[in-house]
């Protein structure tokens, strides 16, 4: 029975071409500069974005930390969505590695109101506050949604008259790209610095690349090597990384309409509420109604015994993601199954 595996975008395995490139990858010791492979991979992701300079690092985690250090002095402020990955899937890493105090906003399906921004701004010289050092922004954000390029230029627009530098979380940046449709470029020019990831999606096994310009890239570098990031010959992973930006990258307006599949065929299931009003990646969010004895873990073992793979449902909410890994026919009987399991048939 083949598996369907759709916790997440990350479990994709490289392509064939991908280890092919991997296996033949000019590599060098990278915190020389020597690695032409990385160097070639950080060369093809600033022209991309249209930013100066590039810098390959092991997590996507680890790159949104490393601007966080590199905008911010210890005890800075950072205004961000109370429900961005930062705040709420990076383990409090921001107080421990950057030292910056977190000031969150309710977002609005992602989105961060203006106002709302520009009332968190610390805007008077008082020792008595921290100084508002950066604003994060997350596209496409965890929840699925994606944020209008319109929007994010008014925030870059506020952002400006401050001073105050914007990094943008980018994990799924070719998602939301895709899902607006517009070259990356467009989203990269409204904030300083974008982390993405090479293997949410993308299909790369390892790494998430930093961009910004010279500058920032060259102090980030120095912090790469603080955190303990300084890679060796490093190529090996690069090489996968190059063939996600030229070719998979390509292919996932099939990912999203994979997944608006999938939510069609969900919505008609009783006891399943898609909540995503539009599908606008590759994520199809939903609440169960869960009568007894039916609960999330019973729905997770009955899933698995059927082959399918699923995280439990986090504040009420279940979330399912398609990926290069997953097909068409694969979803359609994970319907099927979800189908019965609601239905008693797989208890």
């Amino acid at each position: 029975m083949r598996l369907i595996d759709l916790r997440s975008d990350t479990v994709t395995k490289p392509t064939p071409e991908m280890r092919q490139a991997m296996s033949e990858a000019e590599v060098g010791d990278d915190v020389y500069g020597d690695d032409q492979t990385v160097n070639q991979l950080e060369d093809i992701a600033a022209k991309l974005l249209g930013k100066e300079a590039a810098l390959f690092v092991p997590s996507g985690v680890f790159g949104n930390q490393l601007a966080l250090m590199t905008h911010c002095q210890r005890g800075d402020e950072v205004i961000l969505g109370d429900d961005c990955h930062i705040v709420q899937h990076e383990g409090g890493a921001a107080a421990i590695i950057a030292g910056v105090q977190l000031r969150t906003i309710t977002s609005d399906n992602g989105r961060l109101p203006l106002d709302d921004i520009e009332q968190r701004i610390r805007k008077a010289e008082d020792m008595h506050y921290p100084k508002t050092a950066l604003i994060c922004l997350e596209n496409a954000h965890g929840i699925g949604s994606v944020l209008p390029l319109e929007y994010m230029r008014e925030v870059a627009k506020l952002a400006k008259a401050y001073n105050i530098p914007i990094h943008l979380d980018g994990a799924r940046l070719f998602n939301a790209a895709e899902s607006l449709q517009v070259d990356v470029h467009e989203i990269a020019a409204t904030v300083d610095s974008v982390m993405f990831c090479l293997s949410k999606g993308l299909c790369a096994p390892v790494g998430s690349v930093l961009v910004g310009s010279h500058s920032f890239i060259a102090a980030a570098r120095r912090g790469r090597k603080i955190m303990g990031g300084g890679m060796r010959q490093a190529g090996i992973l690069a090489a996968a990384g190059i063939i996600a930006l030229q070719k998979m990258r390509q292919r996932l307006n099939q990912d999203h309409k994979n997944a608006r599949l999938l939510a069609k065929w969900l919505r008609q299931i009783d006891g399943i509420r898609v909540v995503n009003k539009e599908v606008e990646t590759n994520m199809v969010f939903c609440e169960f109604k869960f009568e007894p004895p039916l609960t999330p873990q019973m729905l997770i073992s009955r899933l698995e015994s059927a082959g399918i793979l699923a995280n439990e449902p986090e504040d009420g909410k279940m979330r399912f993601v398609t990926h290069n890994d997953v097909r068409e026919v694969d979803l359609h009987r994970a319907a099927d199954v979800l189908k019965g399991i609601m239905c008693r048939n797989y208890w």
